[in-house]
């Protein structure tokens, strides 16, 4: 007999879901950033006015720019970063810059980025990290937060695969949550929601992971 006590719904989605990624906190932000809406538009999906449409979008976003560009870019700064390859990191922000699919993303990863940046500073014996944030500064590099995101992993000695696999889940776990507010509807389609969109990720990442490093 299983004793163990079953986990209770919170019957409010947006609860379950936590805090959202900070990068969605910026995008829904009253700084004139992006709403999911928008988002969807330049994905070429539909409005999120449903359960059904929300799906559609975040599976947009996995392929479009997360599996595509994000985790693909946190895994290069990771690798530089841990190289000490200042000068390649700078020139893989100033690259994203002219990235299509990324400029409706820009002005709240740049946010974010800097924030998390600015929380590194005082790692003064780390090189990669001061040239970078020095780099930021100056108008040399933007910021991104997939590039801080690599580089806070590196620095910290973290594993890549967890660290890919967090942020991939905390992202959509954050838009989930900030359609779950508005949308409103049962937690468990949301933890449904959840678990099938995460269920591929592993092999995603580690088919990225082993993938060969450019030259």
């Amino acid at each position: 007999m299983n004793l163990r006590p079953q986990p209770q719904l919170t019957h409010d989605p947006a609860e379950w879901l936590g805090d959202a990624h900070p990068l969605v906190e910026q995008l829904g932000s009253a700084d004139g950033l992006v709403s999911l809406d928008v988002l969807a538009e330049s994905l070429a999906l539909q409005p999120v006015v449903s359960l059904r449409a929300l799906r559609d979008f975040l599976r947009g976003y996995q392929s479009q720019i997360l599996l595509s560009h994000e985790l693909p870019v946190i895994r290069t700064a990771y690798l530089h970063a841990g190289s000490q390859h200042a000068r390649e990191l700078i020139a893989l922000d100033q690259q994203l810059a002219g990235e299509p699919a990324l400029v409706n993303f820009a002005p709240a990863s740049r946010r974010v980025g800097l924030a998390q940046l600015q929380r590194l500073r005082p790692l003064r014996d780390e090189r990669i990290v001061q040239r970078y944030l020095h780099a930021v500064e100056s108008g040399q590099a933007q910021g991104w937060h997939t590039l801080v995101y690599g580089v806070t992993l590196a620095v910290y000695s973290l594993p890549l695969r967890p660290g890919l696999l967090g942020y991939a889940q905390q992202t959509t776990r954050g838009f989930i949550q900030a359609a779950a507010r508005s949308l409103g509807g049962a937690e468990a389609d949301y933890r449904d929601l959840f678990d099938e969109l995460c269920e591929p990720l592993p092999t995603a990442i580690e088919s990225l992971v082993r993938k060969p490093v450019a030259a």
